[in-house]
């Protein structure tokens, strides 16, 4: 039957292939056996002559053409369910949510590695430039010890050692290999001050000497460690006995009189003795060591500023200090000198007389700062009720407000009407030089904070025996 369809076809031409149900047939004018021709048939007229053509044979050798298109004919239609459409939607649409989780993870861990690298760079570059700051202290006439050495000279540093904590960080007491004891402050990593403070110390206090300044004995600067090494004094700091009153009673007034004329003498010497013009900026209690005679010595050198030349006042927009011992030329404009030391020690002098911290708690208990107070008692000709009534009366009264006098003197809100430290050491020594009335010191109050940047301001209030800095946003206006 195939070839009879074929034949009647195909009528004129060489080439000729029908397909049936069961079978495919195919003719040619040339060898077709054992060669596979799939697209020879796929058009369904060759022209050429058909009439020489000899008896049409069936191929019975099927091609592998013949076999894939009878194994496609003979496979099962698709379902509805398995579509080639469908089956796509359902493949795509439940890879997509995994290609997106892939994508995030990617992404999110790209993003951590890289901020990760960012801020190892940003610490290494903190690092090297502290390194670098640091490098010329190697050549200072200060010995640079080890941090091991340290380390066993304080049990490494053990709470047993710990003596307390000021604005640099912790101190620590510490005994080195030949029996000397020795104090050693460590930079804290919360500490205010950093590597500009610690350089500045290290490299002023080196070139100061004098009885009434700690003598700095050495440093350790590494590259996780900043040390300072003093002079061990067993007796701590000034406010550790001033304002306890349990210890308070220690302090007679030939020692407080002894440790006024020793603060003075050493800020003397900063501002006109010694090769360097040297502004303390911090003079406050907790920053006058007492050595074992109860001898004062000024300490923490961290905010000084050396002046260069003739230079007598500098204008910074930088602020540091104490709260209730911060001049208020420098609190509100920024503006220091010598001067602002000498309010400081005014004030410092007036703490001494009454035994009283010019601070939150006296404002909360009298309703006006200490230095105001003395000032009204002053006005009032009540000055001696300023006094500590642990002296009682077994302290020569004019020498006392004698001293109350200068404390007054130094602290009067101009600047200019201020004495110099040398003055005030011929007052505090001499009784025949004259002394000038007072003019009235300025008022504290708390309000905004001013244009200019303040930082650190601290504002101790503590009552414990060693006063704690607190930073605030407290600052000092003029009435």
């Amino acid at each position: 039957m195939a070839a009879t369809k074929l034949l009647q076809s195909c009528t004129s031409i060489s080439r000729g292939a029908i397909w049936m149900d069961y079978c495919r047939l195919l003719y040619s004018d040339r060898n077709i056996q054992g060669v596979t021709d799939v697209d020879g048939f796929s058009s369904a007229s060759l022209h050429g002559e058909t009439n020489s053509m000899k008896p049409i044979e069936k191929v019975s050798k099927p091609t592998k053409a013949d076999n894939y298109l009878r194994r496609l004919m003979d496979a099962p239609q698709p379902t509805a369910a398995s579509d080639g459409a469908g089956g796509g939607k359902k493949s795509s649409s439940g890879a997509m949510p995994i290609m997106i989780s892939i994508l995030a993870v990617v992404l999110v861990g790209t993003s951590l590695y890289c901020i990760y690298c960012w801020r190892w760079r940003k610490r290494n570059a903190i690092r090297r430039a502290e390194i670098e700051n640091l490098r010329p202290l190697s050549s200072s006439d200060l010995p640079l010890m080890d941090l091991s050495t340290i380390q066993a000279a304080t049990g490494n540093f053990s709470a047993e050692n710990r003596l307390g904590e000021g604005g640099f960080g912790p101190v620590y007491r510490g005994v080195l290999c030949g029996g000397t004891e020795v104090a050693i402050k460590r930079l804290s990593a919360r500490s205010r001050q950093g590597v500009v403070e610690f350089r500045n110390e290290v490299e002023l206090i080196a070139k100061l000497q004098h009885r009434n300044l700690v003598r700095l004995l050495g440093f350790c600067a590494g590259k996780d460690e900043k040390l300072l090494i003093y002079e061990y004094l067993p007796n701590r700091s000034l406010d550790s006995y001033l304002f306890d009153p349990s210890k308070r009673c220690q302090l007679d007034w030939k020692k407080r009189h002894q440790i006024i004329a020793g603060i003075a003498r050493g800020l003397l010497y900063l501002h006109e003795d010694s090769l360097l013009k040297v502004i303390h900026r911090d003079l406050k209690a907790s920053n006058v060591l007492l050595d074992n005679k109860m001898n004062p010595k000024i300490s923490d050198f961290g905010m000084a500023k050396i002046f260069e030349g003739e230079e007598n006042e500098v204008n910074t927009g930088r602020v540091v200090g104490t709260f209730g011992y911060m001049a208020p030329e420098y609190a509100i404009q920024g503006i220091f000198s010598v001067k602002s030391d000498v309010f400081s020690f005014g004030v410092l002098l007036l703490e001494i007389l009454s035994g009283e911290r010019n601070g939150g708690s006296y404002i909360q208990q009298h309703g006006q700062t200490l230095v105001k107070h003395a000032w009204q008692l002053w006005t009032e000709e009540r000055a001696t009720e300023f006094m500590d009534p642990l002296l009682g009366d077994s302290y020569p009264k004019n020498e006392a407000l004698r001293c109350f006098h200068v404390g007054l003197l130094c602290v009067q809100e101009n600047p200019d009407d201020r004495p110099t430290m040398s003055s005030v050491v011929l007052m505090l020594r001499s009784d025949q030089m004259p002394l000038s009335p007072p003019s009235e010191p300025p008022s504290y109050a708390r309000s905004k904070t001013p244009e200019l940047q303040m930082s650190p301001i601290r504002f101790s209030t503590t009552t414990k025996t060693h006063s704690v800095n607190e930073v605030t946003i407290t600052v000092v206006e003029p009435r």
